[in-house]
């Protein structure tokens, strides 16, 4: 926790001055740390942003030395919900003074240490600020710092460990890949072909490849090659060294993996003769940031004629079209996120305080201010209706998901919550659910009323 906060520290280069120096030493120094901008001047919107940055200091000079209690009063949490979307109008508005006042506001009763309304209104608080900022601005880099590699690959592996969301996509997606493989065994020479579009750190396969082996023999072993697309060489050879180490300690399984660059084009595939083969698109459809890239890369796909293609995206419509509209649809679901992660680890946890700021804090500050990178655009969150209408329209119809799916999720979701009961079809407690949807083609995981992801299979019309 205090390597957390005194970085923080030191990234805004803001601290308030000791007061030995006097109120004009204070000015100066903040004056030469930003040539250009007239901070001293209360009135000028630099000023005020300054201000406004110094009060978040104060929170989080607060949370290092622990000097907050534990959850807001009854009705405190409204008030916090009640001052984000004042200030998110405030700021669509181009409302800068009455902005200023509220994140103000939230800044002095928010906490990156306290209860889940207090955190996420902290994480919300500073992707505002940052959109009331130019890329221009220093300021701006210091609110969207972004977190090491290391600390980003931390607080995800941190994620997967304690949370349902990932296991559940992957082990739901796996059984499906499973399922197309045993129907295909008396043409497909025992071989097995994933084509992962967003390999990312490849924790989706050692769980496939442990299934595998179990189904294989030592006379007749079993091939899976994963062809894997990666954002950065050094990720691939990361993801490619766990991977080829982990199925090392499986004799009866030929393994082979094989990474690309996420622009490569499909034409470098090698496709076998007789294999099974698997197209993974969980997550990754919602990174293209124009239609025109989801219709290629379903042209694309589609020119493979794969066996099964595995669909899971997040639930929502956070579009670039209006701001208060993607900022409300993701304040109702990292609301949910947040508050989810109450049922896995207590709030004070180092691994909580960095999946918070590392993971879904760099979401939110993302999000929020996505129309301002001119190169990534913003996440394309959908609902489940909306990509299903765009899987028909490029030559998919869906797949029945077997009841095998859905009891391997009910049981992830028994192991996986701790402190909430867990909900299935028809049950209105609280905690994790999961559900049925399009007549058994699709499974969704939510917690509480809030529908987080949902995962399908499809097949080449």
């Amino acid at each position: 926790m205090e390597g957390i906060e005194a970085e923080e520290f030191l990234s805004l280069g803001l601290a308030i001055v000791s007061d030995s120096g006097g109120e004009r030493k204070r000015k100066r120094k903040k004056q030469e740390a930003f040539p250009g901008l007239n901070l001293n001047d209360q009135g000028s919107k630099e000023g005020k942003i300054f201000g406004l940055l110094q009060t978040r200091e104060q929170m989080m000079k607060l949370d290092h030395h622990k000097k907050r209690k534990g959850a807001v009063e009854d009705g405190k949490g409204l008030h916090l919900i009640h001052l984000l979307l004042i200030s998110a109008t405030s700021i669509d508005q181009n409302n800068v003074d009455l902005a200023v006042d509220n994140l103000t506001d939230l800044y002095q009763n928010a906490s990156l240490i306290g209860d889940s309304v207090q955190r996420l209104a902290a994480h919300f608080a500073d992707g505002l600020i940052a959109r009331l900022l130019t890329r221009k601005s220093p300021f701006f880099d210091m609110i969207m710092k972004q977190p090491t590699p290391e600390e980003e690959f931390l607080a995800f592996m941190e994620l997967y460990r304690v949370s349902p969301i990932f296991q559940f996509a992957h082990f739901t997606a796996n059984q499906a890949i499973i399922e197309a493989f045993e129907a295909e065994e008396e043409s497909n020479n025992m071989a097995l072909h994933v084509i992962d579009f967003d390999i990312s750190y490849g924790f989706q396969w050692p769980s496939l490849i442990q299934s595998l082996s179990e189904k294989a023999t030592g006379n007749n072993r079993i091939s899976l090659r994963i062809t894997g697309f990666g954002r950065s060489l050094e990720e691939l050879q990361e993801t490619e060294t766990r991977l080829v180490s982990f199925a090392k300690g499986f004799r009866n399984l030929v393994f082979e993996f094989e990474g690309f660059f996420g622009g490569s084009k499909l034409v470098n595939l090698r496709k076998r003769k007789d294999e099974t083969v698997a197209v993974n698109l969980v997550f990754h459809l919602n990174t293209l940031n124009s239609f025109s890239k989801v219709s290629e890369t379903l042209k694309s796909v589609h020119s493979l004629k794969p066996s099964i293609i595995l669909l899971v995206e997040q639930e929502g419509s956070r579009s670039l079209r209006s701001f208060l509209s993607r900022f409300m649809e993701s304040l109702h679901y990292f609301a949910a996120m947040f508050d989810s992660l109450d049922d896995s680890l207590p709030l004070g946890s180092a691994e909580r305080l960095s999946i918070e700021k590392n993971h879904l804090g760099k979401e939110i500050k993302n999000v929020m201010n996505c129309d301002k990178d001119e190169t990534s655009g913003p996440p394309r969150y959908e609902k489940m209706e909306t990509w299903k209408g765009r899987m028909e329209s490029h030559g998919f119809s869906g797949m029945k998901l077997s009841s095998k799916s859905m009891i391997q999720a009910k049981l992830l979701l028994k192991i996986r919550s701790h402190y909430c009961p867990v909900q299935f079809d028809g049950q209105n407690k609280g905690g994790f659910r999961v559900f049925e949807r399009d007549e058994g083609r699709a499974i969704s995981l939510g917690w509480q009323d809030r529908c987080l992801i949902t995962a399908s299979a499809w097949q080449c019309v």
